[in-house]
């Protein structure tokens, strides 16, 4: 990829994908990528969990029909404890923070040529339970990544998008 602007509009959501493992060098690239997001305040709350052993992506299963057979899948929490509040509301900046780490990781996977899917639709009490997180570890989202399968493509309405005029106040 030659720009971000390429990279962002190339990368898709990938739902079906390959049985060929993520090998460790490009899980070593995609965690450093949790490394260099910005967060609020710099408190850095972001808790990535990598999910390959097969035990474990069968517990993934049992929280979501949404890993579309990805050999690896990150676990996206905030340590709600650790993140920045807003002093006017009180307001915690988890949500964003580990949303902010989620975007960099998937943008990481697909320059590193892998695809992945931000995945919200899962059970993250049961998720919490089965991986043994602490109260304060709250799961944010879960990224499935891995090869595309040779047959995934862009869902039909991917490159469609609202008029700019519409999204700005």
């Amino acid at each position: 990829m030659d720009s971000f602007a390429t990279l962002a509009k190339e990368r898709y959501s990938v739902r079906q994908f390959a049985t060929k493992p993520v090998s460790q060098e490009h899980l070593d690239t995609l965690l450093n990528a949790v490394l260099i997001a910005p967060t609020a305040h710099n408190n850095q709350p972001q808790r990535v969990k990598a999910i390959a052993a097969p035990d474990d992506l069968a517990r993934i299963d049992e929280c979501t029909p949404c890993r579309f057979g990805a050999p690896l899948v990150l676990l996206v929490c905030s340590d709600t404890s650790a993140a920045w509040r807003r002093p006017f509301d009180d307001a915690d900046s988890s949500v964003v923070d580990a949303s902010i780490v989620t975007t960099f990781l998937m943008l990481q996977a697909a320059d590193l040529g892998l695809g992945s899917v931000w995945v919200m639709y899962f059970d993250a009490a049961k998720a919490s339970s089965l991986f043994g997180l602490p109260k304060h570890i709250v799961p944010i989202a879960l990224l499935p990544i891995g090869h595309p399968a040779p047959d995934a493509h862009p869902a039909p309405a991917h490159f469609e998008s609202l008029k700019l005029e519409r999204l700005l106040l």
